[in-house]
């Protein structure tokens, strides 16, 4: 369990040389760089199918083919390198992921484009999960969920300022200048983790076998099953929040990075609010959450038509997306036994087919002719779902 994962590294004195605070903005500068890299795509999406000749359902593919990479990744690279010192892997994920987004930059064609997005998405879970862990060692056990909540505070600020700032640039200066800045944030988080972290060594029973132990339990299966579609919803308004804002609310695309900056916010605010929750009741902590999305993802519709409720019910929207984070992250810690790094980086596999899928499904109802608002009732769908396999999984707990 965590709680004597937490002990092991207290044990071996892995304090951080520089204090807990700095070595919480490390990790959490981590999630800004992913949050950036990964969201900024989304508001960028229009000036990519302008470039490389395709339509905005199609250059959304470019969002799928991130989702597969952390998806395949997450499981993949946490398995493989079980043994490996977890400061060493967080360094080296985040420069991997710096000379993807650079490889993006750079790509002359729409499918190169694709194979870099999937590329830079690799290292996301696995970063995510690791970070996850190390931030949970850092505190009393009781403390670890608002921990990791404290840690994806990185992905929340990234929709506050990363992704508005990034989407500004890509829309002045090209969108490959956009990947440029996200390479910079990576490459300035591995030397900000190998200055503020001690050398964390892997437990001493770690190894690919036991990690990938945590596939045989069904609460696991159950608990991602939650995020891979409860939190699709989010991504299939998100993915295309930039032509519903431009065509349907009526905001100029240069005021667009304004909303995302409203999002972001809120999801400041939903992450601490989702890791006080859970401190308190995981299982609670998770369908209140799922409700939440329902509620804000449904209004999506009716509000896109007004600026000024179109932005409030986008603050909500953050808000619920990113509150349901620490709870579920805190779950799969709670029931991986001594699989935890798989089962961490997990979440960020499901959390990310929840992104592939959202994107798809938002894309074929905007390609059938259902609009640009029609993303939002099925989304709070997709919540709806994730909240009747959230049901089963308390029906079928033995907690």
């Amino acid at each position: 369990m965590l709680m004597a994962t937490s002990a092991t590294v207290a044990d071996r004195d892995d304090t951080p040389p520089h204090g807990t605070l700095l070595a919480e903005l490390a990790l959490a500068l981590g999630g800004f760089a992913l949050g950036t890299g990964e969201f900024a795509s989304m508001g960028l999406l229009p000036n990519v199918a302008r470039d490389v000749h395709v339509t905005v359902p199609i250059a959304g593919h470019m969002i799928s083919a991130y989702a597969l990479g952390v998806v395949i990744g997450a499981p993949l690279l946490a398995a493989v390198f079980a043994r490996a010192g977890r400061r060493a892997m967080l360094i080296g994920l985040m420069v991997f992921f710096a000379l993807a987004n650079m490889l993006c930059a750079l790509a002359p064609s729409y499918g190169l484009v694709v194979a870099a997005r999937f590329l830079a998405g690799l290292p996301h879970g696995a970063y995510f999960g690791i970070a996850s862990l190390v931030a949970a060692s850092l505190v009393p056990p009781d403390k670890r969920a608002q921990a990791v909540g404290r840690m994806m505070l990185g992905l929340s600020c990234a929709n506050i300022v990363g992704v508005p700032f990034a989407t500004s640039v890509g829309q002045a200066a090209g969108w490959r200048a956009a990947f440029v800045v996200v390479a910079g944030i990576g490459l300035a988080t591995a030397i900000l983790c190998r200055f503020a972290l001690k050398p964390i060594p892997a437990p001493d029973d770690a190894s690919p076998l036991t990690e990938l132990g945590a596939l045989k339990r069904g609460q696991v299966w159950l608990t991602l099953a939650i995020a891979a579609i409860g939190f699709g919803g989010v991504f299939a308004v998100y993915s295309y929040i930039t032509p519903m804002l431009t065509q349907v609310t009526g905001i100029t695309e240069a005021h667009v990075p304004l909303v995302l900056s409203v999002i972001g916010i809120g999801m400041v605010a939903g992450s601490l609010f989702g890791g006080w929750l859970a401190d308190r009741g995981v299982m609670r902590a998770i369908w209140i959450t799922l409700a939440l999305n329902v509620v804000t993802l449904g209004l999506v519709a009716i509000t896109a038509h007004s600026i000024a409720a179109v932005m409030i019910n986008m603050f909500f929207v953050g808000f619920a997306a990113l509150s349901m984070g620490p709870p579920l992250q805190t779950r799969l810690m709670d029931i991986a036994a001594d699989a935890q790094a798989l089962a961490a980086s997990l979440n960020h596999s499901a959390f990310n087919t929840a992104n592939a899928l959202g994107a798809w499904l938002g894309g074929a109802a905007i390609a059938s002719g259902l609009g640009w608002t029609s993303t939002g009732p099925i989304g709070a769908l997709l919540a709806l779902a994730g909240l009747a396999i959230w049901f089963v999984t308390w029906r079928t707990s033995a907690e």
